[in-house]
Order: C-alpha cells, then structure tokens, then sequence
C-alpha cells in the first residue's frame, strides 16, 4: 500500500519515513509537490496519508475531548481504538473516492484536458495535510488547518489538471466544502471563531 508505482522526482521514501516527508513538502512547497509527486495510477500512497492524517485528526480529537468517544463494552480505550480502526477502513477511503468521484464529475465541464482520477484522488488525500491538526480545540487553529487544505486542494488542482487558479478554485469548491467545511469541522470553527471575535 505504501509502494509507489513511479519514484517521484523529489525521491519520497516508503512507509513512514515518506508520509512524513510527504507531509513536509505538501505543506511547505505544494506546487513543486504536486508537480513531482503526484504520478498517473498511483492512489495506494495518497489513500495511505489520507487515512494517516484521519487517524492523527481523530486521534487527537478522542484525546482533547474523550466525550466523543463512541459508547462500545469494553471501555474507553478499546471504544476509541474500534472507532478508529472504522475511520481507517472505512470512513477515510469511503469519504476520500466519493469527493475524487465529485471532483472528477466537476472538472469534465471546465476543462476538455486534464489528468486522471487516479491523480485527482492524490492531490486530495495531500490537501488534507493541514488536517491533521483540525481537531485541536482552539478554533482558530482549526480553521487555519481547514482553510490551508483548500488551498493546497486548488493549488494542486490547477498543477495536476494544468489549469488557472480561478478555474481550480471553481472546480474545488464544493469538493473542499465537503472535505474541509464538514468533515474536517472548518465551517464550524470559523463560525466559532467569528463569534469570539465579535465578543472583542
């Protein structure tokens, strides 16, 4: 799952080692990582960080508010730890195809030539980067991590499809208000942090 069909350019390792680097370099550099690390038939990479970064964001989710943690006998730990393994099964991948499938759907009317499904699929599992970190309780934080995720969803439409921004940006918005407003908890953080605002 963690075997790369192509070496990409920027020579990512396997396993931990290049979701951690992919990590890094999605975050710091996203055009240069989506020009060079985003390969034809590729998805098994990108469906693995995906489900890294929902662990990470569950994880800590569970872990600064354990009153979400699903009732299951067997206790907290064990709730938490089946909860998870749901997340990494099912909900991740599930979530992930049916925004690729949206995404794909959204860009046949924009652009006559573009990429496949299989890079559509890449670029957002690797949008998802900031979010690894959007369960934090601090609404500000969160919503910085849901809005960078769009972002780097339309820098690395428009790289991978090659495509202007603007029609990225069009193509992405109901794929990034899926993935980062919902699922992710951006609509919710910003509403929170809109509302402390008004309290200054």
């Amino acid at each position: 799952m963690t075997t790369w069909v192509e070496t990409p350019r920027e020579g990512r390792d396997r396993g931990l080692t290049g979701i951690l680097r992919a990590w890094v370099a999605v975050v710091v550099r996203p055009r240069q990582f989506f020009r060079d690390g985003v390969a034809p038939g590729d998805q098994a990479p990108g469906l693995v960080f995906a489900i890294a970064v929902a662990l990470v964001y569950q994880g800590l989710g569970f872990a600064f508010e354990p009153a979400t943690i699903p009732a299951i006998e067997g206790g907290p730990l064990v709730s938490a730890l089946v909860a998870l393994l749901v997340v990494a099964l099912f909900v991740a991948p599930a979530l992930l195809h049916l925004t690729a499938a949206i995404q794909t759907a959204l860009l046949i009317p924009l652009l006559s030539r573009r990429a496949g499904v299989s890079e559509t699929v890449q670029v957002i599992a690797y949008a998802a980067a900031p979010c690894a970190f959007a369960s934090l309780p601090i609404p500000g934080v969160r919503a910085l991590c849901a809005v960078y995720g769009a972002v780097l969803l339309v820098v690395g439409i428009s790289e991978v499809h090659q495509t202007t921004v603007p029609k990225a940006a069009l193509a992405a918005a109901v794929p990034a208000g899926v993935v980062f407003g919902y699922a992710f908890g951006g609509f919710r953080a910003l509403s929170e942090l809109a509302a402390a605002l008004a309290l200054v």
